[in-house]
């Protein structure tokens, strides 16, 4: 990370429109999974930031969301849950930006990212909610398959949009990080 990504105005433009289109595309879902949990386009501007800036602006991103998230539409059973239900997951979004903004780069920045994020919601639910599981269900194979159910399909359609605006955005400017990538590329060549 440049020690002064916060303080360039143009980063943190581009992390404020992430953050508004995260929220505006978590309004609009896709689908609603019957027992809970929705597959909508929220994470795609998330991880889209992180490749273009890097894993700490993606982060910092990310944990905004998830507070702005749950001051929209809240689920608080306790403190730890709600850290794990709303700033972490999102956080790790970021973890894409360790990856380089390329087409590969961002497939697999995104697995990662979005694995990162079943990971907390994992833990959530074997801890928090586990009471919710029907009856017989093991507590881990419950929260696997209700988190798996709604994050694997958002995988997909965050790979699918994520690629294609990546290739769209190639045109446009590159962000400082996709400059110096592609000027330490040329001096490897």
């Amino acid at each position: 990370m440049r020690v002064n990504s916060f303080k360039d105005t143009r980063v943190l433009t581009e992390a404020a429109l992430a953050i508004a289109l995260a929220f505006v595309l978590g309004l609009i879902t896709i689908f609603r999974m019957p027992f809970g949990g929705s597959i909508s386009l929220e994470m795609v501007p998330l991880i889209l930031l992180a490749l273009r800036q890097g894993p700490w602006v993606g982060i910092v991103a990310g944990a905004a969301y998830g507070i702005l998230n749950l001051m929209i539409n809240p689920v608080i059973l306790h403190p730890i849950q709600v850290l794990f239900d709303y700033p972490l997951p999102f956080a790790v979004l970021g973890l894409a930006g360790f990856f380089a903004p390329t087409i590969r780069g961002a497939i697999l920045g995104t697995i990662v990212a979005v694995a990162a994020r079943f990971v907390c919601h994992f833990i959530s639910g074997v801890v928090f909610f586990a009471s919710y599981a029907p009856a017989g269900w093991n507590p881990y194979f419950y929260s696997v398959a209700y988190n798996a159910a709604y994050l694997v399909p958002s995988l997909i359609v965050a790979l699918v949009a994520g690629v294609a605006l990546l290739r769209a955005l190639e045109g446009a400017r590159p962000s400082t990080r996709q400059m110096e990538l592609r000027e330490a590329r040329g001096r490897v060549v």
